[in-house]
């Protein structure tokens, strides 16, 4: 089962039984908040990508990609050597560590601020960059009425519980429904969780099945 982006507003219209004119307008904010929710909770690794870049000699910022949202891990590649990996710490270790001064092979990094990482030391000469990184995937809002996207075509049920627990908080609708809603999406949430964060990252040939705790 799959929705495009009419059906999922047609759903929410339908469940709420609600089509006034601003709960409408709303309706693509509604989806938008729970994409946001669904990517803030659950590690998809269908959500990563790579990206290059020119880390110049005497640099020690990187831009992050627009659609940055966590880093998996970040290596250089000088140009006579191999490639190594730079290690992620907070902000206050790698300021330090950069106080020191100096150019060298840089060692590590952290993002500095929304747009970029800092690196340290300074680059003593000029690197290609590739960063692994968890993305932001465009929005089911951002396409035609028959659009559709991973989430909408494989995670329907969490997109559509999503979407009615905030489409119910707008309305202030009836606060023992809008549980059911939200325990729906919880439930949902919880699937693919566990694709995500196991199904995804292991095989039962290493692992053997895969076995959820009784409740």
């Amino acid at each position: 089962m799959s929705l495009t982006y009419a059906q999922l507003k047609q759903a929410v219209i339908d469940y709420t039984e609600n089509d006034e004119a601003t709960f409408v307008s709303n309706l693509p904010l509604f989806v938008r908040l729970s994409e946001e929710r669904i990517l803030k909770s659950v590690q998809l690794s269908l959500f990563r990508k790579n990206a290059t870049a020119q880390l110049n000699q005497s640099s020690f910022y990187l831009s992050c990609p627009a659609d940055f949202l966590a880093p998996f891990s970040l290596s250089l590649t000088p140009s006579g050597g191999p490639r190594f990996f730079v290690e992620f710490k907070d902000p206050s270790f790698v300021q330090s560590y950069f106080a020191n001064g100096g150019e060298g092979e840089p060692r590590y990094y952290c993002q500095f601020d929304v747009d970029n990482f800092l690196l340290s030391p300074t680059a003593e000469e000029d690197y290609t960059a590739e960063l692994h990184y968890f993305y932001r995937p465009a929005s089911l809002t951002a396409g035609a009425e028959d659009a559709t996207t991973w989430l909408s075509e494989n995670a329907e049920l969490t997109l559509l519980y999503g979407s009615l627990v905030e489409a119910y908080l707008f309305m202030k609708g009836d606060p023992a429904l809008m549980g059911v809603y939200n325990q729906r999406f919880q439930e949902s949430l919880l699937g693919l969780k566990q694709l995500g964060e196991a199904k995804e990252v292991t095989d039962e040939y290493r692992t053997g099945k895969l076995f959820r705790e009784k409740m």
